[in-house]
């Protein structure tokens, strides 16, 4: 764990804890709420904009679907011949 979230773990549980020593449990079962919760929000953003870019993801995509569109080509290619040995067939009716 990073430091900062270290720091803030133990800022949150500290308050979240001082909370049930000085108010109401109920209060201060919504005051941990509200400050764990928040801890937990912290860490799962810590990393929100590490993220790739649309582009890059488009980028990746069209790769991956020009490769299957080669390793599909000889299967259109018996496909095509096919089709036009049906059409001629059909043509000499």
């Amino acid at each position: 764990m990073s430091k900062p979230v270290a720091l803030w773990t133990v800022v949150g549980l500290t308050g979240a804890v001082l909370a049930f020593v000085f108010l109401d449990p109920i209060v201060a079962a919504f005051v941990a709420i509200l400050l764990i919760t928040s801890v937990v929000m912290a860490f799962v953003a810590r990393d929100w904009d590490r993220h790739s870019t649309f582009e890059e993801r488009e980028l990746a995509r069209a790769r991956r679907r020009k490769e299957k569109w080669e390793r599909g080509a000889d299967a259109r290619a018996r496909d095509r011949a096919k089709w036009e040995a049906h059409q001629a067939r059909k043509a000499q009716r």
